[in-house]
């Protein structure tokens, strides 16, 4: 009896693989997540602290979402030896004056209620994103406060 089970249990065991690795569906391949920050961020690297209109002052960091196809951040240079180093407190960004002037003419003009409210700072990086586009090439496609203080 046993003799007549052995050649059963291989053969349902051979079938079994075939189908597995012949038949079945292959598992779906893992999905990966959709990122939820398409660009790279830039930091600016020296902090901000400026007069606001109603005579209190802001201290804040800010940060910058470039697009993918943004070249503000290569080095200088072309190929022809190393890009000048920036000032202290400065990043690799090459208009990045320019970033800041703007970013501090906007701010200079805000209260601190606009700070400190969430849709004031919304409204905020949308008139800095607005300004940086007009007045550079800087492709940027958001910006950030990461750090804010109000006093």
């Amino acid at each position: 009896m046993v003799k007549k089970i052995v050649p059963i249990i291989a053969l349902l065991a051979i079938l079994g693989g075939a189908y597995k690795f012949v038949l079945a569906k292959p598992a779906a391949a893992e999905k990966k997540p959709e990122p939820k920050v398409h660009g790279s961020v830039y930091m600016l690297e020296k902090e901000f602290l400026v007069n606001l209109a109603d005579g209190r002052f802001a201290k804040l960091q800010v940060g910058l979402i470039l697009a993918h196809d943004d070249v503000s951040t290569v080095a200088a240079g072309g190929g022809h030896g190393a890009a000048p180093t920036p000032p202290e407190g400065y990043g690799a960004m090459l208009q990045e004056g320019v970033v800041r002037d703007v970013i501090t003419d906007t701010l200079t003009d805000a209260t601190d209620k606009e700070l400190i409210e969430k849709k004031g700072r919304e409204h905020l990086k949308e008139e800095i994103l607005k300004d940086i586009k007009k007045h550079t090439d800087v492709k940027v496609e958001h910006v950030i406060f990461s750090d804010l203080t109000v006093q």
